[in-house]
C-alpha cells in the first residue's frame, strides 16, 4: 500500500469498491429524496398552469397537496439515507484507528528508545472524530447536490427544454470554476494547518520549557521563532482567504447567474410558448433548491474537503524513517582528546564583599592552581566556598584583584560564553529535552556514541539512563530525584572539552560511594578540577586542599594541613565522629 499523498484518492477507491451494496442503497433512498425536488418546482407550475390561472382552484390545490406528500415522503427517504450513512462513515472511522494504533506500535518497536509521538493521541481521537465528521458531512453534501440537480434538470426539461439552454451553460461554468479551485484549495488548506500545527507546537514548547529558555537566555530567539511562525500562519490564512472568494464567485456563477439569465430570457421564453407556471416553477427549483445545494456543496467541499484530505492524509501516512544515536556529522570520538594542555588558575590579591558596606567573604586572596591539578576547598558554612567558585567560573566580579585562566583574564561569562571552564553548582540544572541533547549541551561540535557511553559510565549514570530508555529517552525534570538531577550534570561537565571544571558541591545529594565514583571519574579526566567538598573525604582525593576560615586561606596537602590548620584538623575529627 503506497504511503504518498497521491495515495490517499486510491485508499478512497478501495474503500468504496469495498462497499458498493452500502452505496447502492444510499443511492436509492437519495433518489426517493429526490421526488420532492422534482414535484416541488413541477407541482407549482402545473398547480398555477391548470389550477390557478385557468380557473380550476380544486386542481391547483391538488397539484400543491402533491408536492407537500413528496416532501412528507422526502422526509421519510432521509432516514434511510442516515443508516446507509452510518453504514459507510463508521467502518472508515474504524479503520483508521486501527492504522494510527498499527503504526504508533510499528514506530515503537523498531525505535524503542525513542520518545512517544504526543501526536498519537491526538489523531486517535481528534483527527479520527474530524474525518469521520467531514466524511459524514461531504457524502451527505454531494449526494444531496447530485440528485438534487438530477431533479432540477429533469424537471426544467419536462416543463420546457429551452429553460435548459438558459440554465446549463451558467451552472457548468461555475462548477468548472469551482472544481478548478479545489486542488489549489487542498494545497493552501495543508500549507495552513502544517503552520498552525507548527505554530502549536512552538507554543506548547515554549510554555512547558519556558524555564529552560529563561535559564538559556534564549527569549530573543524563542520570540522571534514563534512571531516568524505566527506570520507564516497568517500568511497562510491570506492566501486561503483569497481562494475562498474564488469559490465565491464560482457559486454566484453557477447558482445566482441561471436566476438573473432566467428573469432577462423571460420574454423569449414567454414567446417561445413558456407558461407563467412553467417561469414560475423554474424559478422555484432555482432558489428553492439549486442555489441553497450549490452553497452547500461549495462551503463543504471547499472547506471540510480539502481538510479532510489533509487529515486522512496524516492519518493513512505510513512511519516516518528516523535514524536515532547514529554520530552527527562533525561529532567527536572523544572531546577530552581534543582539550589540549590543562587550564592554570591565578588568583591574585582577590577581594570580595556582597555589597559596599558588607565585609568580605574573600580577602586578599592569592592562589595558583597548577594545570592538571585537583584542588579541593573546604571549610565552614558560609565562608565564601561557593563564593571563590563563582568568582573563578564568571558568575561574580571581583572587588579587587584578578583572576586568570589559561593566562587570559576571567570575565563575565553572560559576555564571554568561554569553552576554558564549567561550574556545576549543587542545585544541578537539567532541561526538559533528551538524555543525549543534556549530555551535549557544554559540547558545541557534538560528541560519538563511544564517548557518550565512556562518560556515563565514569561517572555511574549508565543505570539512570537504562531506566529512562537510553541517550535518546525525553527527560522530565521535575520527575528526577535531586541526586539524578546532579548525575546527568556531573556527566555533561565530564563530557565537556572545558580545561578547567569547578565542583560547587555537585555531588551533595549522592551517596558517599556515587560520590567516590563521581569525583575519582573527575580525577582521571584531563584537565584541571576545583572542588568544593561536601564531605572532607573529598579532601583525601585531591593534590592539594584550599581551607578557608574567614581570615586568611591556607593551602597545602591533607597531611601538611593536618600539622598547619587547626580548622582543618576539627573538620577532619568531625568528619570521623560522624563516621563512628
Amino acid at each position: 500500500m503506497t504511503e504518498e499523498r497521491s495515495g490517499v484518492p486510491a485508499l478512497a477507491r478501495r474503500f468504496l469498491a469495498r462497499r458498493r451494496r452500502v452505496l447502492v442503497r444510499l443511492g436509492a433512498w437519495s433518489l426517493l429524496e429526490s421526488a420532492q425536488t422534482f414535484l416541488g418546482g413541477y407541482g407549482v407550475a402545473m398547480a398555477l398552469d391548470h389550477g390557478f390561472l385557468a380557473g380550476h382552484t380544486g386542481t391547483g390545490l391538488a397539484w400543491l397537496a402533491v408536492a407537500a406528500v413528496a416532501v412528507i415522503c422526502g422526509g421519510a427517504a432521509t432516514g434511510g439515507v442516515f443508516r446507509g450513512l452510518a453504514d459507510l462513515v463508521e467502518p472508515l472511522r474504524d479503520g483508521l484507528i486501527r492504522r494510527v494504533a498499527d503504526r504508533a506500535l510499528t514506530e515503537a518497536i523498531e525505535a524503542p528508545s525513542r520518545a512517544a509521538d504526543g501526536a498519537v493521541v491526538s489523531r486517535l481521537t481528534n483527527q479520527t472524530e474530524l474525518a469521520r465528521d467531514s466524511f459524514a458531512g461531504l457524502v451527505l453534501v454531494a449526494r444531496s447536490f447530485v440528485f438534487t440537480m438530477l431533479g432540477v434538470l429533469l424537471g426544467l426539461g419536462a416543463l420546457a427544454p429551452e429553460l435548459l439552454i438558459v440554465v446549463l451553460p451558467p451552472l457548468v461554468l461555475g462548477l468548472a470554476l469551482f472544481l478548478a479551485t479545489l486542488a489549489p484549495m487542498a494545497a493552501r488548506q495543508r500549507v495552513f494547518l502544517d503552520a498552525d500545527e507548527a505554530l502549536s507546537t512552538q507554543l506548547g514548547a515554549v510554555a512547558e520549557g519556558l524555564r529552560d529558555v529563561v535559564a538559556a537566555g534564549a527569549g530573543e530567539s524563542v520570540a522571534a521563532r514563534t512571531h516568524a511562525l505566527i506570520e507564516a500562519e497568517a500568511r497562510a490564512a491570506r492566501v486561503l482567504a483569497r481562494w475562498a472568494a474564488a469559490r465565491t464567485v464560482a457559486l454566484g456563477v453557477a447558482g445566482q447567474l441561471p436566476v438573473l439569465l432566467l428573469l432577462v430570457t423571460a420574454p423569449w421564453l414567454l414567446r417561445q410558448g413558456l407558461t407563467a407556471g412553467a417561469l414560475l416553477g423554474a424559478l422555484t427549483y432555482l432558489t428553492q433548491a439549486l442555489l441553497p445545494a450549490l452553497h452547500t456543496l461549495m462551503n463543504a467541499l471547499g472547506a471540510a474537503g480539502t481538510r479532510l484530505l489533509v487529515v486522512l492524509d496524516r492519518l493513512t501516512s505510513g512511519p516516518r524513517s528516523a535514524v536515532h544515536g547514529e554520530p552527527v556529522a562533525g561529532e567527536r570520538d572523544s572531546p577530552a582528546a581534543e582539550r589540549g594542555a590543562s587550564a592554570r588558575v591565578e588568583i591574585r590579591g582577590l577581594t570580595f564583599a556582597y555589597g559596599p558596606n558588607a565585609q568580605p567573604v574573600l580577602r586578599d586572596l592569592d592562589l595558583s592552581v597548577e594545570p592538571g591539578e585537583h584542588l579541593v576547598v573546604v571549610g565552614p558554612s558560609g565562608i565564601g566556598k561557593s563564593t571563590l567558585a563563582a568568582l573563578i567560573a564568571g558568575l561574580l566580579e571581583p572587588d579587587r584583584g584578578e583572576i586568570r585562566v589559561a593566562g587570559q583574564p576571567v570575565t563575565p561569562i553572560a559576555a564571554e560564553p568561554s569553552r576554558r571552564r564549567v561550574l556545576i553548582p549543587q542545585q544541578a540544572y537539567v532541561f526538559t529535552g533528551s538524555v543525549r541533547e543534556n549530555l551535549l549541551y557544554l559540547c558545541p561540535d557534538g560528541a560519538s556514541p563511544a564517548a557518550l557511553t565512556a562518560t556515563a559510565a565514569a561517572v555511574g549514570l549508565l543505570p539512570l539512563i537504562h531506566r529512562l530508555g537510553g541517550f535518546d529517552a525525553p527527560v522530565d525534570p521535575a520527575s528526577l530525584s535531586q541526586g539524578e538531577r546532579q548525575l546527568l550534570a556531573l556527566g555533561r561537565a565530564h563530557l565537556s572539552p572545558a580545561p578547567l571544571v569547578l565542583l560547587d558541591e555537585a555531588t551533595c545529594h549522592l551517596d558517599p560511594a556515587a560520590e567516590d565514583r563521581a569525583e575519582r571519574a573527575f580525577a582521571e579526566r584531563p584537565g584541571t578540577l576545583i572542588v568544593v567538598a561536601h564531605r572532607i573525604s573529598s579532601a583525601h582525593r585531591a593534590d592539594r586542599i584550599l581551607v578557608l576560615d574567614g581570615v586568611h586561606a591556607v593551602c597545602g596537602t591533607h597531611r601538611e594541613l593536618l600539622d598547619r590548620s587547626p580548622l582543618y584538623r576539627d573538620l577532619v575529627g568531625h568528619w570521623h565522629a560522624e563516621r563512628i
